[in-house]
Parts: C-alpha cells; sequence; structure tokens
C-alpha cells in the first residue's frame, strides 16, 4: 500500500534535512483519487453521495531577528463526503483513508443527513464533465530541498545581518497537492498543483522603520529572492522616523499589493443572487443587476481564467462546475456576474460556478513614471486588517503598512506615519489616472492567485493617524 493511501489521523511534521524533501507518494495521484472515489460511492446507500479528497505537502522556512528558525515539512489529507437522502443532506470528514474509515465516515454522513432539515435549494448532482487543462504543477517547486530554500532565506539574511541597524523576519512557504471531486453520478475532477510563497519583512534596529515585500508563484524559479530582499530593505531605511501628516483625500499611489487587498474584495459583490436580490453594489435602482453598464474607469477590466499563465488557476469550483475564462469588468462595463447552480436556474441563465482567481489587467506606467507625474501624492506599500463598512459600495477601512510615503514635486521627500482608510474599490477604480504592468501577489487577507498592477489615483480617503510601524 502506498504512502498516500495509508494516512492516518494526524498530520506528518518532518524535521531535518533529509525529511523535509517531499517524500515519495505524497501527492496523490489522479488513479489513486479515482480509486478512492470509487470506493466511496460504492459504500453509499444514500440518494446522492459527493467526495472531496486533497493531499498536500507543505514545505517551510522561517526566520526572525537574522536567526533561521524553523525549517519542515508537513504531510496532510483529508477526506470529506456529503451524503444527500431526498432534500437532506450532511457531511462527515476524516484524514483516515482505510477501508475500515471510509465505510464508517460515509455511514455517520448518512446517519447525518437523516437527521438534517430539509434544503430548499439542493441541486441534483452533476454528471461528467470536461476541464480545461492547467500546467499549474511545476517540479522545480514539488522537488524542492531544503538548501534550496535555506539559500533562498540567506538572500535576506545576509545583508541585513552585514548591515548591522536591520532585522528580517519572513517566511517561506512552497506547497504541492492535489484536489479532486466525485460523485455517485458519474462526475471526476482532479487538479494537481504547486505553490511557492515568500514574505519578508525587515525592520530597523530604532524601532522607526519597517519594510515589506512578497513574491508568489507555482513555479520556485519565477521567484526573484534576491530583489524580494533588496526591496524590503530598501524600504525599511527609507522608513526610517515617519512624520505625521494630516489625513484628508489624497493622489495616491497603491503597489500592486495594495491594489490586490482592496480590488480583491470586489470579488464577493459579482455574485448575482446578491445583485439580483439588492444586496451589492451591483444592484440596479428599481430591481435587477447593473450587467451593462459602465461601473469604473474605460481602462479597467477584470477576469478569471485558470489557462492564464500568472493565475494557473484550479479549472472547477468547489462542486466540480468547470471554469473557464469569465470577464467580469470589460473596459470599465460590467460584463457578467457568477451564477451558482440554483440561481441559474431560478433566474433561467446558464450556471458559471465561482471563479478560484482574479486579475486586471495592467498598463504601461512604471512606477518611476507614476512618482515623477506627482506634485504632491501618498506611496502605499501594502493594507492591513480590512473590514467591511459598507456592502452597497463594497466600503472597507483598514490600514497601511511597512512603508508609507510623501511624494513632492515628483520625488519621495519624507516617510511619513501610516493611516486608517475609509474606501472602495470601485472609488478607487473610478479615480484612475495611470496604471502599471500587472503582477502576481504574494496572497491577500482572501487569498487565493490574484494578479494586480500598481494605480495612481486620485482623492483616496484617509481618515486617521495610526501609530503602527
Amino acid at each position: 500500500m502506498s504512502r498516500v493511501m495509508d494516512r492516518r489521523r494526524e498530520p506528518r511534521r518532518l524535521i531535518g534535512n533529509d525529511e523535509s524533501t517531499m517524500p515519495a507518494g505524497a501527492i496523490m495521484t489522479r488513479e489513486q483519487a479515482e480509486e478512492i472515489v470509487q470506493k466511496v460511492v460504492k459504500l453509499s446507500k444514500a440518494d446522492d453521495i459527493s467526495v472531496n479528497l486533497n493531499s498536500n505537502y507543505q514545505m517551510d522556512v522561517r526566520f526572525a531577528a537574522n536567526q533561521m528558525s524553523t525549517s519542515g515539512g508537513v504531510m496532510t489529507g483529508g477526506l470529506g463526503i456529503q451524503s444527500t437522502i431526498g432534500k437532506k443532506h450532511a457531511v462527515a470528514t476524516t484524514n483516515d483513508l482505510s477501508d475500515e474509515s471510509l465505510k464508517r465516515v460515509v455511514e455517520q454522513s448518512e446517519a447525518l443527513a437523516k437527521l438534517s432539515p430539509d434544503d430548499p435549494e439542493v441541486m441534483p448532482p452533476l454528471g461528467s464533465q470536461t476541464y480545461l487543462p492547467v500546467s499549474g504543477y511545476f517540479d522545480s517547486t514539488a522537488n524542492l530541498t531544503p538548501e534550496a530554500r535555506a539559500r533562498a532565506a540567506l538572500t535576506a539574511l545576509e545583508p541585513a545581518r552585514k548591515a548591522g541597524d536591520l532585522q528580517a523576519a519572513g517566511f517561506i512557504i512552497v506547497n504541492a497537492g492535489s484536489t479532486a471531486l466525485g460523485n455517485g453520478n458519474g462526475l471526476f475532477a482532479y487538479d494537481r498543483s504547486t505553490n511557492a510563497n515568500y514574505t519578508l519583512t525587515v525592520r530597523t534596529n530604532d524601532g522607526t522603520g519597517s519594510g515589506w515585500a512578497g513574491a508568489e508563484h507555482p513555479d520556485w524559479n519565477q521567484i526573484n529572492f534576491a530583489a524580494v530582499a533588496q526591496s524590503a530593505i530598501d524600504k525599511a531605511r527609507l522608513s526610517r522616523n515617519p512624520v505625521a501628516i494630516e489625513p484628508g483625500r489624497y493622489t495616491v499611489i497603491l503597489e500592486p499589493q495594495a491594489v490586490g487587498d482592496l480590488v480583491q474584495l470586489m470579488g464577493g459583490s459579482l455574485a448575482a443572487r446578491s445583485a439580483d436580490e439588492g444586496r451589492s453594489a451591483f444592484t440596479k435602482q428599481g430591481g435587477g443587476n447593473k450587467i451593462g453598464e459602465k461601473i469604473v474607469d474605460e481602462r479597467v477590466t477584470i477576469f478569471s481564467d485558470p489557462q492564464d499563465p500568472q493565475l494557473l488557476a484550479q479549472p472547477f469550483d468547489g462542486q466540480g462546475f468547470p471554469l473557464s475564462r469569465q470577464v467580469w469588468v470589460d473596459n470599465g462595463v460590467l460584463k457578467q456576474l457568477f451564477y451558482s447552480r440554483f440561481w441559474a436556474q431560478k433566474q433561467n441563465k446558464p450556471p458559471t460556478g465561482g471563479p478560484s482567481s482574479i486579475k486586471m489587467v495592467g498598463g504601461s506606467t512604471s512606477m518611476e513614471d507614476m512618482i515623477k507625474s506627482t506634485q504632491r501624492g501618498i506611496l502605499v506599500t501594502r493594507l492591513w486588517y480590512l473590514r467591511q463598512v459598507d456592502p452597497r459600495t463594497i466600503l472597507y477601512t483598514g490600514l497601511t503598512r511597512d512603508g508609507t510615503f510623501l511624494i513632492e514635486n515628483g520625488k519621495i521627500s519624507k516617510s511619513i506615519k501610516n493611516f486608517r482608510f475609509n474606501e472602495s474599490p470601485l472609488f478607487l477604480l473610478n479615480n484612475i489616472e495611470s496604471i502599471g504592468p500587472s503582477v502576481r501577489l504574494a496572497g491577500t487577507e482572501q487569498g487565493g492567485p490574484i494578479v494586480m498592477p500598481a494605480i495612481k489615483a486620485k482623492d483616496f480617503n484617509f481618515t486617521s493617524l495610526s501609530d503602527a510601524v
């Protein structure tokens, strides 16, 4: 029996140079996943059964205070089974894939389903589907050695140590995994992927300066670790001894990470149901939704596409519905909203599935040119701790962090204290002055593959000062 088929209840934490390389069999193959799905389906006595099966191996390096602190690997796996009886359904889970456990968890899900209330929105199971091929698995990432991860960390640790007045802290997380979905009606979906994520914070010893940078890609070889380190170091030094300026509405240059932190939050409002029911920013006055209306600057195009080289996302949603290229905003016009299977049936529309990625098309203006063209404005590295204020306008509040600077006469003139802001991605995208090239982000609070450009915009609303560095 293979290692992955013998996985037991607790994830393995493997420490050490040999063991923190991905073990053979850690990632479930298509054939292994299909075998387990078929076993579960045969055990089922319910009207329908849906299976969600995943396996993952995470390798990581963490460092802080200019010292390496942890290095290791964690192998995990999980099985979720939803049994449906009439209009009732329930889920039971396990990470023990033995035959005994499979039988037990199927019986548990069926017993729970019988106790559950009817779901008026239950849908019939999907049948066999066709999915776009996505090449999101890279051997360069999956076969990474502990030595390679350590060398990447040293691109930050060595210059920080040498400087003498800087403290570097970072996290390199490398994942290789698989997801499989299946049911009793012939559906089977399988996706295998890798991802490397690097985030770095460098602070000055006097405690007044902080710089952040990050990068992410499915292919380890596409991340320039030295460039990430240099960016965080430069920002830390530049952000020393910040001064307070008055809150208010300013011309702002948001780096791609800051744009992604805010613009990604549009995703939750792209559901057709919330718009049709009058609960979102895309609800039309008097009823219906705003599809076909101009909602932002005509330079804005936002889409999801699992095959896009910068995204390489899972080509199906959590129910196994196939995902393809979906354009949400096209040259400023709301092109479409996403429809669940239930809401599509109710509204007599084709279902779209829930998107697993988001990208905004970039422009050609460099950050340097944005700064040069700014008489007075604020440069923001990233945003943090965003919380919703008003869903009808997608208004959020949050804080700037790890490098906020005043621009005067086309140059960065000084480091300034962080702000709290109240802003909506819709307001931001209606006030654009220029757009930079799009880049893959190192993650946001919402998660998922995100690609965004830098943006220069007017009238960004900073509401108060923050003493946080």
